[in-house]
C-alpha cells in the first residue's frame, strides 16, 4: 500500500501488534511516549517517531489510527490533532468508547471536514501480532472499502454495523458477553481451589459442556500450569469497559443488574490496589 499512517497508541498491548503489521506495507509514524519498549521496537523495525502533534501538518497523512485507553483521552487527542489533518486523511478510531464517545469524536472531526470511522477490535495480544483480529466497523458507508485497505493488514474479519453509534454499541455488547464470561471463569477456578476440586479435571469437564468458551481456554490452560497471565486485559481497563457497558444498559434493568455485579467485582479489586494486574491474575491475587 505504501500509505502514510500515524498510529496513536502503538505502545499498548494491541497497538504494538497492529502497528507491526501496518509497517510491513506502509510508512508508519508513532508519537513519543514514556513507555518506550514497544515504541523503540517499532522504530527499530522502521517506524518514524514524532514528538508532538504539531508535526502532523508536515506528514501528509493518508490515515490516522487511534487506539487509546478511554473516551476522555481520545477526545483530548481529537481536539489537538484535527486542525492539522488534511481533509483527505481518514481517521480510524480503534478505541472502545462510552455510550456517546464516538458521536462526540465524529463531531470534532466533522468541524474540519475530516472523515471519521470507528473500528474497535476483538482478540488478544497474540492475535494482534499475527494480524488475525476481528473488528466492529461503523461510519459513513462510502468509507468502508477505504477503511478495509488499512484494517485488512491486521484483521481477519471486519463486521460492518452501519453508523458509528451502532458499531460502538455492538462493541460494548460484545464486551458485555466476554467480560461477564471471563469473570465467571475466574470465580469458577477460585471456587474450585477453595473447595479442593482438581482444576485440570474440572477444565476437561467444562470443555465438554455449554460452559466451554474462548475465555475458559485462554485462562485455564495456562492457570493449570501456574501461569495466570492468559487473559491480557487489565483490571482497570475491565472496570472502565464495564462502567461504559453499565451506562449503555441503564434502561434495560435485567442486563444492567448483571453488568453492575461484574462492575462491583472490579471496583473492589481496584480499591485493593490490583488495577494493573491482568484480570486472569485475580485467580491467584484475590483468593477467598
Amino acid at each position: 500500500m505504501n500509505k502514510n499512517i500515524l498510529f496513536i497508541g502503538a505502545n499498548g498491548y494491541m497497538g504494538h501488534g497492529m502497528s507491526l503489521n501496518l509497517l510491513k506495507q506502509n510508512n508508519l509514524y508513532v508519537i513519543a511516549n514514556r513507555q518506550r519498549n514497544n515504541i523503540a521496537n517499532l522504530i527499530k523495525e522502521g517506524a518514524k517517531e514524532i514528538n508532538s502533534y504539531e508535526e502532523i501538518k508536515n506528514l501528509n497523512l493518508d490515515c490516522l489510527m487511534l487506539c487509546v485507553t478511554n473516551t476522555p483521552i481520545a477526545i483530548e487527542i481529537a481536539n489537538n490533532v484535527s486542525p492539522s489533518l488534511k481533509r483527505t486523511t481518514l481517521v480510524i478510531d480503534l478505541t472502545t468508547h462510552n455510550k456517546h464517545g464516538a458521536i462526540e469524536m465524529k463531531n470534532i472531526f466533522n468541524k474540519y471536514n475530516v472523515s471519521y470511522v470507528v473500528s474497535p477490535v476483538m482478540g488478544s495480544k497474540n492475535e494482534s501480532l499475527k494480524g488475525i483480529l476481528g473488528s466492529i466497523w461503523g461510519g459513513d458507508q462510502d468509507k468502508f472499502n477505504e477503511s478495509k485497505i488499512y484494517l485488512d493488514t491486521f484483521c481477519k474479519n471486519i463486521f460492518n454495523f452501519g453508523d458509528v453509534k451502532k458499531a460502538s454499541a455492538a462493541k460494548l455488547l460484545s464486551n458485555f458477553l466476554s467480560l461477564l464470561t471471563t469473570t465467571t471463569v475466574i470465580e469458577y477456578f477460585k471456587s474450585a481451589e477453595k473447595l479442593d476440586v482438581d482444576w485440570k479435571k474440572l477444565f476437561e469437564v467444562a470443555k465438554l459442556g455449554s460452559g466451554n468458551s474462548g475465555a475458559l481456554n485462554r485462562i485455564a490452560e495456562k492457570a493449570i500450569s501456574g501461569d495466570y497471565k492468559g487473559y491480557t486485559f487489565s483490571v482497570s481497563n475491565t472496570l472502565k469497559d464495564l462502567t461504559y457497558i453499565n451506562e449503555l444498559l441503564k434502561d434495560l434493568p435485567q442486563a444492567e443488574k448483571f453488568s453492575s455485579i461484574a462492575k462491583t467485582f472490579y471496583e473492589e479489586s481496584v480499591e485493593k490496589g490490583n488495577g494493573d494486574f491482568l484480570i486472569s491474575e485475580l485467580i491467584q491475587k484475590e483468593k477467598y
